[in-house]
């Protein structure tokens, strides 16, 4: 299946069993915006809880908060959104689409790093066991050009960015031949800058208003709060506040189903550091945060690493997370040195102190931060893109299921009666109700229990619990795994568990404890 086709799958088979809606779609929505159906919400709302699990709970030295989505409008001055908050624009002239200029230019960089992806996969099937891939990357000619070719490109985009030189960009455009991906059409107009941030209002009348923004990152919330949790909490350096929330951004090209959307949903987590610790902490949280990724066995080929070039206005040193979307390796997860840019700046606009007095040292001093950031919208279409499979059965058949991190699913386990008579249903909703306090459970009493399967399969509920006519007889009944399809009986007070042990979060991020 092209990855095209597959996508289109995805976001027909999100909607068909209750995972993503398109948004106010009676009236036939709004562009960009979405809702989260009945499984959808329970795989956000367990991706949240896995990674608060991991970064919280596992780290006496992090905290959680929850700040408010309006801020003081100054908050954005200091944080420099209202300045260089802006996206690169380009219109093209016939087909009247817009897009954003650094990500045609990223497309056509990720382009050549697939051609050389190409190379490495021949050389692998060509050389078999003897296959030496580090060496290969640098000694053959069409990767190494191609690896040039994209890092010339990519530096003179950031440099041109960086520069206010958009003409440049443009040009760069043009002499890589860049076409617009919908119509092929190369007729673009020059480049401009796009503030991202929503404006509203404050106040009960036109005439008495204060001009504010719907914020366009969770992380001022913490910055604004670093002194109060620092004194309240009693934390000492280094220590980190994390926070999951809404944010909003007026995407132009907002796309990719959930992907890129106008109000999203952020994960993040400030690690408060002494001046100079940057390098030691960025590595750190790039390895302990690639590790929770590949904790939920993904596949470690899904994920990549991706240095900056083109810096934000507050980083030294930044990288992203990249996953193998569908639609090709997108960011999924940002790590940030972001230097003590935030705090020095509000400090200077709030004319407060946001300082650490450290008793080793005994000096006070502004804190550095180390950033983790990860869309929980985008880490859902990882969930989802990746889950969903569809294989030929012995009998000729196919079966689609989503095969979801089982401490993700949504449904935990479907507890089946065989027949809605002969007691079986009782049985079967006592069972309900003793599992429920833990797991989140569908009864299914509908069809033949091959159809309930599937429908399960479906969206992806890794337990199913069959009550029949035996469990009548000796109180046991039959679970079957949603991976393997295997079948086995066991005592009907042993359900719980053996979900317990598939679910235990030991088993899943146990190895990521400090």
């Amino acid at each position: 299946m092209k990855a095209q086709e597959k996508f289109k799958s995805i976001i027909t088979h999100a909607k068909k069993y209750g995972f993503v809606f398109p948004s106010s779609e009676i009236y036939d929505g709004l562009n960009a915006v979405y809702d989260y159906g009945q499984n959808g919400v329970e795989l956000k709302n367990n991706i949240r809880q896995y990674w608060w699990h991991a970064m919280v709970r596992m780290h006496q030295n992090i905290v959680g908060i929850d700040t408010a989505i309006f801020m003081h409008p100054t908050t954005w001055k200091a944080s420099g959104h209202i300045d260089a908050f802006n996206d690169p624009l380009i219109d093209n002239k016939d087909s009247k689409k817009r897009y954003r200029a650094d990500v045609l230019i990223e497309d056509y960089v990720e382009k050549l790093r697939l051609k050389a992806q190409k190379e490495v996969d021949k050389g692998r099937t060509r050389f078999g066991d003897d296959f030496d891939e580090k060496q290969f990357l640098q000694t053959n000619p069409r990767v190494l050009d191609y690896k040039k070719r994209a890092d010339t490109i990519i530096k003179r985009m950031a440099t041109g960015l960086e520069n206010g030189d958009l003409a440049d960009v443009k040009s760069l455009i043009e002499e890589l031949d860049i076409a617009d991906p919908e119509t092929g059409s190369k007729n673009w107009t020059d480049i401009r800058q796009f503030n991202l941030m929503f404006g509203t209002k404050l106040g009960a009348s036109e005439a008495h208003t204060t001009e504010l923004y719907l914020r366009p990152e969770t992380a001022q919330g913490i910055f604004v709060n670093f002194l109060n949790v620092q004194k309240t909490g009693r934390m000492k350096i280094p220590f980190g506040i994390a926070q999951t929330g809404k944010a909003f951004r007026n995407e132009i090209v907002a796309r990719q189903f959930v992907f890129r959307m106008r109000e999203f949903e952020q994960m993040e987590m400030q690690f408060f550091i002494p001046p100079g610790a940057q390098k030691k902490w960025y590595q750190y949280w790039k390895e302990t945060r690639m590790k929770w990724h590949l904790s939920l066995g993904m596949g470690a080929r899904n994920y990549r690493f991706h240095d900056h070039d083109k810096l934000a206005h507050y980083a030294d040193v930044a990288c992203d997370i990249e996953f193998n979307f569908p639609f090709g390796f997108k960011e999924l997860e940002g790590i940030h040195s972001r230097k003590d840019f935030d705090l020095r700046n509000h400090e200077q606009h709030s004319g407060k102190k946001l300082q650490y007095f450290d008793a080793n040292l005994g000096q006070s001093y502004v804190p550095y931060v180390l950033e983790t950031s990860i869309g929980l919208d985008r880490m859902f279409l990882a969930v989802i893109s990746n889950s969903l499979q569809e294989e030929t059965l012995e009998d000729g058949s196919t079966r689609t299921f989503m095969k979801i991190p089982e401490v993700l699913s949504p449904i935990k386990v479907a507890v089946l009666p065989l027949v809605k008579k002969d007691g079986l249903s009782e049985i079967a909703r006592g069972v309900v109700e003793d599992l429920q306090w833990e797991f989140n459970i569908s009864y299914d009493e509908k069809d033949t229990v091959g159809r309930r399967y599937r429908r399960q399969d479906a969206i992806g509920t890794p337990f199913c619990v069959t009550i029949d006519h035996q469990t009548k007889e000796d109180n046991t009944v039959t679970i079957r795994d949603r991976n393997s399809m295997e079948q086995k009986r066991i005592p009907i007070n042993q359900i719980k568990q053996v979900v317990s042990q598939e679910l235990d979060m030991r088993k899943w991020i146990g190895d990521l404890k400090n």
